[in-house]
């Protein structure tokens, strides 16, 4: 049965491992060692090759004591900053770190939920297929375990990914996104002697920027300006600025539209410059756009849908679905015809130093996993 202290203690342990993004080595060579002790076979595939990270996904594998198709579980081994000497605190049922760091609930809370999920499965011999679960690294920083993941070594065609906060949600709607990148020429010269002479490419960017829409452009389209970097001195006309963004929607008609919208206001900003020789090649506008993932549509009627609904009903409970703004493993997943939906943990205030999660909550997530995988041995 599920044990709330070994929980506990599985996911202090966990969050005390230092796993950012391309640094999952420690925490991955851990969660081996306790997956091979509960009877899985483990491989690693060679994503880090790719990545530049310490390790490649890590994929565990269990035969099932049930003739059906394998189910895919999911979860990433990374975190964001600052992750680093993290000091779990518990107190009345709820984890919160120490202030100064991320909790790395996002996304230990799923792998904590997946070891005893796994570990009560095994100890109590429940039903179960075949199991193929599959932790990647870099997820945090643009799904690259994923987008890498050698799919030679999965064979599933329906799962779960753990990568959410509501427990009474599966997502099942998630936005395709486009990451742009615009560089800036301009001149440098003396900023106090002869400006003149020089052309800002910050002004230029900053024009560039205050001609965006930013923010929520209607309820399923978002965009964002993320990162600026340029200039060397205060004293320094920059000569080259980088601006970094985001376009993000459910629709794809509405993702093009406003990522050539973005487009447009750069441009137009350089081109609106007043050159004074008419010789130069600057000002000058260099921008790239690749698809960060694409979105993902799972009809209510699924399996994976309809499976866990029944598990959550079979628990008392009621599982809706639901559309997200974000992006999870589960959008490559998606795009390579794996149908899996997205569950909730509890995990709230991610990527800040507020980041919490309830006890309660991943208990209940692992009562879940556990009634969807004897579901699906059972159907």
């Amino acid at each position: 049965m599920i044990t709330p202290q070994r929980m506990t203690e599985t996911f202090m342990d966990l969050v005390k491992i230092d796993s950012l993004s391309r640094s999952e080595g420690r925490l991955a060579a851990e969660l081996q060692e306790r997956l091979e002790a509960l009877g899985a076979e483990i491989v690693f595939d060679r994503a880090h090759e790719r990545i530049g990270g310490e390790c490649g996904n890590l994929i565990a594998r269990f035969g099932g004591n049930r003739p059906c198709p394998p189910l895919l579980l999911n979860a990433h081994m990374d975190t964001v900053g600052p992750g680093e000497g993290i000091r779990p605190i518990l107190a009345d049922g709820l984890f919160t770190s120490d202030g100064t760091t991320i909790l790395g609930a996002d996304d230990k809370s799923a792998i904590a939920i997946l070891l005893e999920a796994l570990t009560v499965t095994v100890e109590d011999d429940l039903p179960h297929g075949p199991l193929e679960v599959v932790l990647t690294v870099c997820e945090e920083v643009g799904l690259l375990g994923a987008k890498h993941l050698d799919f030679s070594l999965i064979s599933a065609r329906l799962g779960y990914v753990l990568d959410a906060t509501d427990t009474a949600g599966i997502v099942t709607r998630a936005p395709a996104a486009n990451h742009l990148e615009f560089k800036i020429h301009g001149k440098d010269a003396h900023a106090g002697a002869a400006p003149e002479k020089g052309i800002n490419a910050i002004w230029l960017a900053s024009r560039a920027i205050a001609a965006q829409t930013i923010g929520r452009i209607d309820h399923e389209t978002t965009c964002n300006i993320g990162l600026i970097e340029g200039g060397m001195a205060t004293n320094i006309v920059p000569s080259l600025v980088t601006v970094k963004g985001e376009v993000r929607s459910h629709n794809e008609q509405k993702l093009e539209r406003v990522t050539s919208a973005m487009v447009q206001g750069f441009e137009d900003a350089v081109a609106a410059y007043p050159k004074t020789d008419p010789q130069s090649p600057l000002p000058r506008l260099e921008f790239s756009c690749e698809r960060d993932f694409s979105a993902t549509h799972i009809p209510d009627d699924h399996p994976v849908v309809t499976l866990a609904q029944q598990a959550a009903a079979n628990l008392g409970r009621r599982l809706v679905p639901k559309a997200t703004g974000g992006g999870a493993d589960a959008n490559v997943f998606f795009q390579k015809g794996i149908m899996t939906g997205v569950l909730g943990t509890g995990m709230r205030d991610m990527h800040t130093v507020r980041e919490n999660v309830r006890l309660d909550d991943m208990l209940e997530t692992a009562e879940l996993v556990l009634e969807i995988v004897r579901l699906h041995a059972n159907g």
